[in-house]
């Protein structure tokens, strides 16, 4: 893109009072940006209301700014470096799943790995010998991992455990980059990637511009996305995570993956707005269920009664979209017994204490009086089975079994 059509259609999005839905009336209707500020007030009023066209008249004060930020982010792709592109509604490196949604984006910033559809000029050899693989083919076989910004322990590792398993199989991982679940689905994403792989492992679409990381935290694993997969946002560089671009974004996940796959939500978690849009996409929308005294799996029990498909296991889901995984691909079920044995093989799912447990949230003195061991050999197992990873502490008190997808 060169820096005359850039200013265009950064003066376009900037331009107060006129949203996506108007600026593609006026690209409909006149063509490209350039051509739109060309037009008369009176023209401009045959398409958008009077205020609009006054304010199309009139260039931004902070568009020089940002064209000035926004070129100078372009050109910082180098050899060994995250690639940045910039790709506008009519390119054909837009990605046409996006064309179908209600509210397709105007631009899309990309940070990482590959492009949108392979050059031209290379041969085959030179795509086959390049990491600049076609993001477009990544994306053809992907999955949306959602679910709540405060999940279990359980729900947290079945985000991560699920993401690798179907990353191994060949699936790119789509989220948001949010605390708790999407987190823990673009680390699973990353923990599939092998030396040589020519996919995206992880799509992570973000709130924010892609010269900052929210939250903060997850700074590193923005850093670990770029180099083996994409960051991808709608806003302009310098725009600050404020709430509304949060929920707004979720019709890009949906757009871009083929399916949703819910871990935990709410009733009022913003997964379910992206889970909503797929399923107005026509895609498959997929569930895990829980506890019937957890509110975190109360979103997700909602989904199944709508018609989302329940699923146990990452196989359940690869078997709904056709992935071929081959004889030698094995995934465990989520509450699949054989996987519960400690580093040491001291417990086994037959041990009491396990099975006492159950997988739902259980306190101390309630634990107690299933299994009728003193306090003190109660706490010890409990360390013991805490260090090995197959019981998490929890607030107020509690511990959950967790179990291996």
């Amino acid at each position: 893109m060169e820096l005359e059509e850039l200013g265009s259609w950064l003066r376009l999005t900037l331009t107060p009072g006129v949203g996506n839905e108007s600026a593609r009336k006026l690209l409909a209707a006149f063509g490209l940006p350039d051509a739109v500020f060309r037009q008369s007030t009176a023209a401009l009023q045959q398409v958008v209301t009077l205020a609009q066209a006054t304010a199309l008249r009139t260039e931004p004060p902070a568009l020089a700014a940002l064209i000035d930020l926004t070129w100078a982010w372009l050109q910082g792709s180098g050899a060994g470096q995250a690639q940045r592109h910039i790709v506008v509604l009519g390119d054909a490196d837009y990605p046409a799943s996006l064309l179908t949604i209600e509210d397709p984006p105007l631009m899309l910033y990309l940070l990482g790995a590959g492009r949108f559809s392979p050059d031209s000029a290379q041969t085959t050899a030179d795509i086959s010998n390049s990491t600049d693989y076609s993001i477009a083919n990544s994306l053809a076989n992907s999955i949306a991992v959602v679910g709540s910004r405060n999940p279990t322990p359980q729900g947290a590792a079945n985000a991560r455990h699920f993401s690798k398993a179907m990353g191994m199989a060949g699936l790119t991982v789509v989220s948001g980059l949010a605390l708790g679940v999407d987190g823990a689905a673009h680390e699973g994403a990353l923990d599939s990637v092998t030396p040589g792989s020519k996919r995206l492992a992880t799509v992570a679409v973000v709130g924010t511009g892609l010269d900052r990381v929210y939250p903060k935290g997850h700074l590193e694993l923005a850093h670990r996305i770029a180099q083996n997969g994409l960051l991808i946002s709608e806003y302009p560089l310098g725009t600050p995570p404020l709430a509304a671009n949060f929920p707004n974004r979720n019709r890009i996940i949906a757009g871009l993956a083929q399916g949703t796959l819910v871990i935990e939500a709410a009733l009022k978690s913003g997964s379910l707005i992206t889970a909503r849009l797929t399923a107005e996409q026509g895609k498959d929308v997929f569930a895990i269920p829980g506890s019937i005294h957890s509110t975190q799996a109360r979103g997700c029990h909602a989904l199944i009664k709508q018609g989302a498909k329940l699923v146990e296991s990452a196989q359940d889901v690869l078997e709904e979209m056709n992935v071929d995984t081959g004889p030698a691909f094995a995934i465990h079920s989520v509450t699949g017994g054989e996987d519960i044995v400690s580093a040491d093989g001291l417990f086994d799912t037959e041990h009491a204490l396990l099975d006492a447990l159950g997988f739902d949230p259980v306190g101390l003195d309630a634990l107690q009086a299933r299994c009728g061991l003193d306090t003190a050999n109660l706490q010890a197992q409990l360390m013991a089975l805490e260090l090995d990873g197959l019981v998490a502490r929890l607030p107020g008190g509690l511990f959950q079994r967790m179990a291996e997808a």
